[in-house]
């Protein structure tokens, strides 16, 4: 890159972490959740969206998707410091594992950029 060329903004990044809830937990999770992300969000301004889903074989798949993969490293790194998603954590039983992945290509249905 020569210093005419312009830069690039850092691609976004998700962020998927796989986990099974411990039993009888489901409710207090889903019930803590809309608290835990607004603390997340709070602390970490880069996380622009959160998809809690989960699976028919009872695998849940916490979906984030960061404004850059930075940010999403250093909330990787730094996220237990926030007490409401530690405490959000509790909930957890096993934990499948965490990814960051960068966003090559997207597409919003109201046209919006991703």
């Amino acid at each position: 890159m020569t210093a005419d060329e312009p830069r690039s903004a850092p691609a976004r990044t998700i962020e998927p972490a796989r986990f099974r809830v411990r039993e009888g937990a489901e409710g207090r999770l889903v019930a803590e959740r809309p608290e835990m992300v607004a603390a997340l969000r709070r602390r970490f301004p880069g996380c622009l969206a959160a998809y809690l889903t989960r699976g028919d074989d009872g695998e849940w798949l916490d979906v984030i998707l960061w404004r850059s993969r930075a940010e999403a490293e250093e909330s990787a790194r730094e996220v237990n410091s926030v007490p409401e998603v530690a405490a959000w954590f509790q909930h957890i039983a096993e934990s499948g594992g965490l990814r960051h992945v960068e966003v090559v290509s997207a597409w919003t249905a109201d046209g919006r950029p991703a």
